[in-house]
């Protein structure tokens, strides 16, 4: 993946802080579009969740299929939840908080709790000093080297993709989520928020168990909300985790650099981009995001020059799953077998010429 070809110009990247100013005409939500985008979200959600059920006793197995879609409409409902977190769909505070919350019964999601998290996300992305909460734990390629052989191993494992898209989604949606993890002293509110969800959870399946029945309720519900849950981990990964991010340590680290290329450009086919509110125009939704989803491709269109920065396809972010280390030599991701490859992670201390050219090498080998 060459990310270089889609590089902005210089002007750019020296100018990332004038950028604030010149996107806060685009922060305003129209309130009537922000109804009909909820609308045209949970209708065909629900239309699809019962036609599914429609199949499933009518034995039509083919009709099943139908959890796709539905699974592609529950992401966008955690899109506008989303958005509610950042107080952009309705920019009315009580009005997104309850959107927000309903919607996080959907979504398994508990608004309160999750909202904090993401916004430590937000003020943090990119500052190597503060990782944590809300991130894809990333080491830097010296972090690695001097774990333990079973620490290391513990970090493969992670960075696997079976586990990263597959089971990490499911303990994700199903298990972390139903306790405050990493806020689990930081007063009521974290609490409050999970454990409050939980019992709206509990009280609609019970509610739909008892009007479907268990067998289809878990037939049709859980593969819905896995397939959801798995491309959602998969754009937030895509969204931070390819070659050309950016990382720099606290004094190093500015918001709106960090917040331009820190963040990807994931341009992805119309109908993905639909389902996905918009999630991909990553870096503006980074650098503003009291803007509306719906008004993130205006941004595109009125400033063109955006458009480059950062700006992966979806055929170039398949290669992204394998990249997993931070070099702050060169300023990358780099993959770990690269990193091997160019002795960085056995010799940490060799030239930084011959390391680069031995890493340039792998990637043309591989």
């Amino acid at each position: 993946m060459n990310a270089h070809a889609h590089r902005p110009e210089a002007a750019i990247e020296d100018t990332a802080g004038a950028w604030l100013k010149i996107l806060a005409k685009y922060r305003q939500p129209r309130l009537s579009r922000s109804a009909f985008e909820l609308l045209v979200t949970v209708g065909p959600f629900v239309a699809l969740w019962a036609l599914t059920y429609v199949s499933l006793i009518q034995e039509f197995w083919p009709g099943l299929i139908l959890v796709v879609p539905a699974a592609g409409f529950l992401l966008r409902l955690f899109m506008i939840q989303h958005d509610c977190g950042h107080g952009s769909f309705f920019a009315r505070r009580r009005l997104d908080t309850w959107i927000g919350r309903t919607l996080g019964v959907l979504t398994l999601t508990p608004y309160d709790y999750w909202r904090r998290a993401h916004s430590l996300h937000h003020a943090s992305a990119g500052n190597l000093d503060e990782r944590g909460i809300g991130d894809i734990t990333t080491l830097t390629v010296e972090e690695y080297r001097t774990r333990s052989w079973s620490g290391r191993l513990a970090y493969r494992l992670y960075r696997h993709p079976l586990v990263m898209f597959g089971i990490g989604p499911a303990w994700l949606f199903l298990c972390k989520q139903r306790l405050p993890f990493g806020m689990m002293r930081s007063g009521a509110m974290p609490w409050v928020s999970t454990m409050s969800t939980n019992l709206a959870v509990a009280v609609l399946a019970a509610s739909m168990i008892w009007a479907v029945g268990f067998v289809p309720f878990i037939l049709i519900h859980l593969p819905v909300v896995l397939l959801a849950g798995a491309a959602g981990v998969w754009l937030f990964y895509v969204q931070h985790q390819f070659e050309e991010t950016h990382w720099s340590k606290t004094e190093e680290w500015q918001f709106p650099q960090a917040a331009l290329h820190g963040a990807s450009h994931y341009d992805l086919p119309v109908v993905l981009r639909w389902l996905s509110g918009n999630i991909g125009v990553h870096h503006i939704h980074h650098l503003s995001s009291r803007i509306p989803y719906y008004r993130l491709p205006d941004v595109l269109r009125e400033h063109p020059e955006l458009a480059g920065i950062g700006r992966i396809t979806l055929w170039q972010s398949l290669g992204c799953v394998r990249l997993a280390l931070w070099d702050e030599r060169i300023g990358k991701l780099v993959s770990f077998r690269e990193a091997a490859s160019a002795n960085i992670v056995q010799q940490p201390s060799g030239d930084f010429k011959t390391a680069s050219q031995e890493i340039i090498n792998a990637r043309i080998e591989h």
